[in-house]
């Protein structure tokens, strides 16, 4: 019988940089797969995370916020945005009390035309007063075509099972698309790499966080211990020096902190060595972007 009855689909999370969309994806998931801080486009890569139950199988999907392209990294960024676009079962158009779709309107079109349910969500309400709420719902709901709106707090988990409520009432009735056990389609290096680039936004300022990219070279795993070795790439020698700072304090402070976060994620001990290279302009090159995994 729950062959018959059992949904499942893919839900995939769109917005502007910084309004909220990972810290949502992982709340709703009690995970953290996607990484965090307070830098815009500090997503890069579009990210499932998978909600498994006996019931249904939900495959979320955190993008790279909506932003107007000014290198090759940005309009390989978008295209994951617009796949995510192209293959939803349901869309979570999450806003916040404080942004408005200035540079995002070829977006909000292709939104409005998807021909799937969309849920209009309103981030960070614990930042302000009732009536910016209901001006911010008033202004969004002019834009997008929703199906219903749901002020959340992703930070504070408010709302959050009204939010997969009204995902569940949608999903259409399916067969599981992935394991039951699978958490991702990630492979643990990617999530590395990810970890480390976390902390580089956190530790660094101005443009260094995104003139930089981690690839993790190698990675051994034992029954209690993984070794890894990550690279860090930057578009200029100076930066390089930035990175490293003073006696390598700076890198080895990043270093240390990824290594922390992966004990957690990894659930074993971790040896992790970090390294810096030069990778000119890595940005704007195609090619080099294509190393990168940015084959969108």
């Amino acid at each position: 019988m729950l062959e018959n009855t059992h949904k499942a689909g893919f839900v995939n999370i769109i917005g502007k940089p910084n309004v909220g969309k990972s810290t949502l994806m992982n709340a709703l998931l009690g995970e953290k797969l996607s990484i965090i801080s307070s830098k815009a486009q500090t997503t890069r890569h579009r990210i499932l995370g998978i909600m498994n139950e006996p019931e249904y199988q939900i495959v979320f999907s955190d993008t790279p916020g909506m932003l107007k392209p000014k290198y090759e990294l940005h309009k390989s960024m978008m295209g994951f945005v617009n796949l995510s676009l192209e293959d939803a079962d349901v869309i979570v158009f999450v806003t916040d009390l404080f942004e408005n779709d200035e540079e995002i309107e070829d977006i909000i079109k292709k939104v409005n035309d998807a021909a799937v349910p969309v849920l209009l969500i309103v981030n960070k309400i614990d930042l302000n007063k009732e009536e910016k709420l209901a001006e911010v719902t008033e202004y969004w709901t002019e834009k997008i075509n929703a199906d219903v709106v749901i002020p959340i707090s992703a930070l504070e988990g408010f709302n959050l099972q009204k939010i997969l409520q009204e995902i569940l009432d949608r999903l259409p009735v399916h067969p599981p698309f992935y394991d039951k056990e699978e958490l991702s389609d990630r492979p643990e290096r990617f999530f590395a790499s990810e970890i480390v680039r976390e902390k580089i936004f956190v530790q660094y300022k101005k443009e260094i966080p995104y003139s930089t990219e981690v690839r993790i070279e190698d990675f051994e795993e034992t029954e209690n211990l993984i070794r890894m070795r990550a690279v860090i790439f930057v578009e200029r020698d100076s930066q390089k020096g930035i990175i490293i700072g003073d006696k390598g304090k700076a890198l080895k402070r990043v270093g240390t902190q990824a290594r922390i976060e992966m004990e957690k994620f990894f659930g074993k001990k971790v040896f992790l060595e970090t390294f810096v290279k030069v990778e000119d302009n890595w940005r704007k090159n195609k090619n080099k972007l294509r190393k990168f995994g940015y084959d969108q």
